[in-house]
């Protein structure tokens, strides 16, 4: 499912406009991004996802290709967690 058809079936299932419910997504996932970015909090939906900001620790990796070690900087990755109600969902519960 493409963004496209998201929005069409939230508007569906909401009652809305489809440019309303595009609105909301795109709110939603400025939202979220701008909380992960500031990195004190997570934001939680209870039972689907929760989003939380990690710290990577500097590492030496390997190039595929050659096996020459390269070193990657120590930086900052997202962690997203299925909820229950998602896992349950994936289960064909």
């Amino acid at each position: 499912m493409n963004r496209s058809d998201l929005v069409t079936t939230l508007a569906d299932r909401a009652e809305v406009t489809r440019k309303d419910a595009d609105a909301v997504l795109a709110a939603f996932a400025e939202t979220v991004g701008d909380i992960v970015a500031k990195g004190d909090e997570k934001v939680t939906i209870p039972g689907f996802l929760t989003f939380e900001r990690t710290h990577r620790a500097a590492r030496t990796a390997r190039h595929p290709q050659t096996g020459a070690p390269i070193d990657v900087p120590a930086g900052y990755s997202v962690k997203v967690s299925a909820g229950s109600k998602l896992k349950e969902a994936a289960k064909g519960n």
